[in-house]
């Protein structure tokens, strides 16, 4: 059913709102006649989203805020909340997505360590301390969609940094639905968006046409709407290259290394290369069967 807090005259707040998921996010809630506001690193970019923001709203130019916005100072949160709020009115969305990727290495630059767990967690954890407490003094019902990834999940091999923030993103987003839903009154809730493969400037590298593997931002973004509005607090995104029954055996694989105390990361280990195969292969297989007993018994 829809939701109240994604109504029109509602305000939402995304970060890393200049470009890729966050973009195509506050465009579809100006879409819906909410009021946005939109932060991110100050620049064209910003700028040129504030614009586009305009032309999907209907040209309501005084109900789009563009806030230069480094979302891991926390007195920079502060400032957009209180901007935000005197502009706009009491905050019903939330949508904490700023993310950065530059790579990482475990022992390579610390620099890149400290700016990736600096945005991409404390980012998160910013927005949620800052905006939340309001949110549910408000007593309006409300959502907060925290940005994580299936490399969270997973962890594979080649980008520590990442993963390591991404976990941390999904640890506290459950840590903070559980906290949100045990709070008098219960009307705001938290909720982890996982996306898939998405074709943005993160993932572009170098790239001018996306990916037939890909999804678009817009097509993740309808894919969280829907899973809101059923309630999902795990918003799993499958892509044109992954579906979710991959995406779960591959997420009860990585559980099953502490559960049978398998090497780390086992599911690139040579030694289990055929073993984790076999695993997806009985997913299929078994898919297979469903299938074939659910088409005989229409047969009957």
């Amino acid at each position: 059913m829809p939701l109240t807090a994604l109504a029109a005259s509602k305000v939402a707040v995304v970060t890393g709102g200049a470009s890729g998921i966050g973009l195509a996010a506050a465009r579809r809630f100006a879409q819906k006649g909410m009021k946005v506001a939109i932060a991110d690193l100050p620049g064209a970019a910003l700028d040129a989203a504030r614009d586009s923001l305009i032309a999907a709203g209907g040209g309501r130019s005084g109900e789009v805020l563009a806030v230069p916005t480094d979302v891991s100072r926390v007195e920079e949160v502060q400032r957009l909340r209180d901007t935000v709020t005197a502009a706009l009115g009491p905050v019903n969305v939330l949508m904490n997505n700023a993310g950065v990727q530059p790579g990482s290495a475990l022992f390579g630059p610390p620099e890149n360590w400290t700016r990736v767990i600096a945005v991409n967690l404390w980012g998160v954890v910013n927005g949620a301390q800052v905006f939340a407490p309001g949110m549910v003094e408000s007593g309006e019902p409300g959502l907060i969609i925290n940005t994580g990834s299936k490399q969270g999940i997973t962890t594979p091999p080649g980008d520590p940094a990442y993963n390591v923030s991404k976990a941390a993103v999904k640890a506290f987003t459950e840590a903070l639905e559980h906290e949100l839903r045990n709070t008098t009154g219960g009307r705001v809730h938290a909720h982890l968006l996982i996306p898939g493969f998405v074709f943005t400037g993160i993932t572009a590298r170098g790239r001018a046409e996306k990916p037939a593997a890909a999804w678009t931002s817009e097509q993740t973004v309808d894919f969280m709407l829907k899973s809101l509005e059923a309630g999902d607090f795990y918003i799993l995104c499958p892509d044109n290259d992954v579906d979710r029954r991959l995406d779960e055996r591959r997420i009860a694989w990585a559980a099953g290394d502490l559960i049978e105390n398998r090497p780390a990361l086992s599911r690139w280990h040579p030694d289990y290369a055929e073993k984790f195969a076999a695993f997806v292969s009985e997913a299929k297989r078994d898919e297979g069967l469903q299938v074939a007993a659910l088409n005989a018994s229409n047969d009957d």
